[in-house]
């Protein structure tokens, strides 16, 4: 399996939670709720990203950076990291709600930009040899075993 098909995989499964956290922020009736939901997100986004930094980001920083979208990469992370810091010092549930509302927007559009952009970029530049190998790691890191017991 290529790293980019194993990477939109994981999208689509963030992309579902997504949903779910969209259509459940609502029904939040406390400030420990939206924390709670909160502290889930940021520990699979973090997890995400590190495996994407490591696999892919670092080794084409230079490509990136050549096209401007290396600098802005990084300032997604950094804006969406933020919103769900400032969530877990919120003394608002209204707040709390809109700031995770507005994590799960950036991180919908920031996902949807390495889809558009990144992962093209990676499959032109790398060799199919190479995105099978970084998907081997990829399973490696996540511990896909290939069966299902």
């Amino acid at each position: 399996m290529k790293i980019t098909d194993a990477l939109r995989a994981e999208h689509i499964v963030f992309h579902n939670l997504f949903d779910h956290i969209e259509k459940g922020v609502p029904r939040l009736k406390n400030l420990h709720a939206v924390q709670a939901v909160t502290a889930v997100l940021e520990g699979v986004l973090e997890d995400h990203g590190t495996v994407e930094n490591n696999l892919l980001l670092e080794p084409l920083e230079t490509s990136l950076g050549q096209i401007g979208h290396l600098e802005n990469f990084h300032e997604e992370h950094e804006v969406i990291d933020l919103a769900l810091r400032n969530i877990k010092s919120c003394r608002s549930l209204k707040n709390g709600k809109t700031l995770l509302l507005r994590a799960v927007q950036l991180s919908r559009q920031h996902f949807d930009k390495e889809e558009r952009v990144v992962f093209p970029l990676i499959e032109k530049q790398l060799k199919a040899k190479t995105l099978a190998a970084l998907g081997a790691r990829w399973a490696q890191q996540r511990d896909v075993s290939g069966t299902i017991e």
